[in-house]
């Protein structure tokens, strides 16, 4: 199957967020400004359907959909990192700067490590999101 020129950068999102075939995405925060293009490109790259918060499924990947006054980020990723393998990835999707619901590094950078996360990269996931990648420490050094 050849890529139409268009879908391109939807595709290679999921590619820069670590997504293979056969995975398991959970996805946490979903709300009505979320954006879709980067769902859709998750699913067709995984090979299915993001889980839920409520599925009791241990996944590899949880995107953390995040906005300022979603409550306590440090709570949201204890919980995030609850059904992670022990290599599994929790992305944080903020809005970027000037968009509403911006989130500031510092904030992630604080509450990573309250929940037992290291971040080890950041990218630019759409034209309004951002995405801090947070690992265990323990899979942050099995991966270099």
């Amino acid at each position: 199957m050849v890529a139409a020129a268009g879908d391109a950068g939807k595709t290679d999102i999921a590619g820069r967020l670590g997504i293979e075939p056969g995975m398991v995405v959970q996805e946490l925060g979903w709300d009505s400004d979320v954006d879709e293009e980067v769902r859709n490109a998750v699913e067709e790259r995984c090979g299915d359907d993001l889980v839920d918060e409520d599925s009791d499924e241990v996944v590899d990947v949880v995107l953390l959909w995040w906005r300022e006054g979603d409550g306590d980020l440090a709570d949201a990723l204890i919980g995030a990192g609850t059904p992670l393998t022990d290599s599994g990835v929790v992305w944080v999707l903020t809005p970027k700067t000037g968009r509403t619901g911006h989130v500031e590094p510092s904030e992630i950078a604080e509450a990573a490590p309250t929940a037992g996360l290291s971040q080890t990269s950041n990218v630019s996931v759409s034209e309004e999101w951002a995405g801090a990648r947070l690992v265990a420490p323990r899979a942050a050094k099995s991966r270099r």
